[in-house]
């Protein structure tokens, strides 16, 4: 069993294995529909199915799941950032997204190691350029705060990672700060190489301070943490407590949807002794 096919099972159950049984018929009758050809799944699939091809010319990537919400927020996130350093939306359909695809799509994270200083930078200065999008005045989006209410439920996760996150999180959501459409997971494989541009994929769409946007491209933690700091004038302990604080959340997450969290949970360990 794969990756996600594991992953739609443990959130969905029955009806996720009913949803994958009839996946290949979906997808044979939205092609014939859209008029797409040459369809192909994407190697590194989580929890929507996601396909490269053409509609015509035009190069595609044909993206359906199961949460309809998620998948309508998504496409609204992408056409309130657009121009802006995002991915262009083709159509939008309950359940899919018809997008026009990166070339050569080559993402930040495959190009990492040989090239980490740089990096971090192209993942500062694209967000820097979503966050030029305006808020809209009727959205669907949640604040921050909302996400992070999930920390005041009980969790499987040590006592004092927990406490501290809350303690952090009440305190940094006090702090002043202008908030914006955030892209909500800015990682480095959702960020890609289109022609001379780097663009940005796969946008939850949440409405927060700024900073809180640089926890899911920080690789180094400790250097990265640092440029970020000097990029944006941040201060560079808060850089490094959302960080903290979204990682237990990242766990929280994990752990409701019955998925290992064993990566997180590390990384949590090591930023709780970050100063």
């Amino acid at each position: 069993m794969t990756t996600f096919e594991s992953n739609i099972q443990n959130i969905y159950g029955e009806k996720g294995k009913a949803w994958l049984r009839s996946l290949s018929t979906l997808i044979d009758n939205t092609a014939s529909r859209l008029g797409l050809c040459d369809l192909k799944p994407i190697s590194n699939l989580s929890y929507n199915y996601v396909l490269s091809g053409f509609q015509g010319d035009r190069p595609i990537i044909l993206k359906v799941g199961l949460d309809i919400c998620s998948l309508k927020k998504e496409a609204f996130a992408l056409r309130c950032f657009a121009g802006l350093g995002a991915v262009k939306v083709i159509a939008e359909e309950d359940g899919l997204i018809l997008l026009e695809r990166a070339v050569p799509g080559t993402s930040l994270k495959s190009c990492f190691l040989p090239k980490e200083a740089e990096n971090i930078e192209i993942a500062c200065r694209v967000m820097k350029q979503l966050h030029k999008a305006k808020v809209p005045q009727t959205h669907c989006f949640p604040h921050i705060k909302d996400w992070l209410a999930a920390l005041d439920k009980d969790w499987e996760v040590p006592l004092r990672y927990l406490e501290k996150a809350r303690q952090l999180r009440d305190r940094l959501l006090q702090m002043p700060s202008q908030d914006v459409l955030l892209h909500g997971d800015l990682h480095h494989d959702n960020i890609l190489q289109n022609d001379d541009q780097w663009i940005a994929i796969d946008p939850k769409g949440v409405i927060g301070p700024p900073i809180f946007e640089t926890w899911a491209f920080v690789m180094n933690m400790e250097k990265d943490t640092e440029f970020i700091a000097n990029f944006f004038r941040f201060d560079l302990q808060g850089v490094r407590d959302w960080y903290f604080v979204h990682l237990i959340l990242a766990v929280c997450w994990n752990l409701e949807d019955n998925i290992d969290s064993t990566l997180f949970m590390g990384l949590a360990e090591k930023a709780y002794q970050l100063k």
